[in-house]
Order: structure tokens, then C-alpha cells, then sequence
């Protein structure tokens, strides 16, 4: 199974709170582009939500926005205006920033707020 196909399912448990989070950045006009790094790495980033060390779980997640991506030259700033144009509504689709040993990539993960697990 590959890493897009498993991200729903081992996410769906905290999409709620990214959710929220998601709509707290775009809502205190913080950005219009919040971004979720995912990962299992030490990575200073964002806001940390979920820590898998201290929590049990795969992936640590940080909160973090494209203003911030291309400060830290995550994403490159000639790259901003293609990275918005590919961006999807955020009140319909998380934008993840996944390192995996897969490498990294962005994401777009649709939103099931309402997961009742």
C-alpha cells in the first residue's frame, strides 16, 4: 500500500484537531495556506499538534504555513505562485508536507472533520 493510500487511515484519528487548526491559521488571517508537516524525523517547524514519541503514534505533526515554508527555504520563493496555483481549498483538503523514506511531498488529503472512530 503505498504512502497515500495509508495517510488517511493512520491520520484519521487527528483530523479533527488539524481541522481545527487548519481553520484557527486561516481564520486569525495568520494565512490562507496552512500547511501540515508530517513526519518521524526531529524537525523545528510550525506548531507541534502531535508528538509520536510521547504519544505512541507513527507520525509527529507541526502546523506550520507556505509564508513560513518559504522563509525556511522549504519551498522556494520563484516557486510560490505555482505552489498556490496547485493548492486546494483548505476548508476542503489538508495540504501535508510528508518526509517519509519516501523522501518529501506535498499532499493534499481531503477533510472528514466529522470521523467518528
Amino acid at each position: 500500500m503505498s504512502l497515500y493510500e495509508r495517510l488517511p487511515q493512520e491520520l484519521a484519528s487527528f483530523q479533527k484537531m488539524m481541522g481545527q487548526a487548519a481553520d484557527t491559521i486561516m481564520d486569525e488571517d495568520v494565512s490562507r495556506y496552512p500547511i501540515f508537516a508530517i513526519h518521524q524525523l526531529e524537525l523545528e517547524l510550525g506548531i507541534l499538534l502531535i508528538e509520536r514519541n510521547e504519544t505512541g503514534v507513527k507520525w509527529s505533526i507541526h502546523a506550520s504555513t507556505l509564508e513560513e515554508m518559504v522563509t525556511k527555504k522549504l519551498v522556494q520563493s520563484n516557486r510560490v505562485d505555482d505552489f498556490r496555483r496547485v493548492y486546494k481549498n483548505p476548508r476542503e483538503y489538508f495540504c501535508l508536507f510528508v518526509l517519509s523514506d519516501e523522501g518529501a511531498q506535498f499532499i493534499f488529503l481531503p477533510r472528514e472533520d466529522d470521523i467518528s472512530l
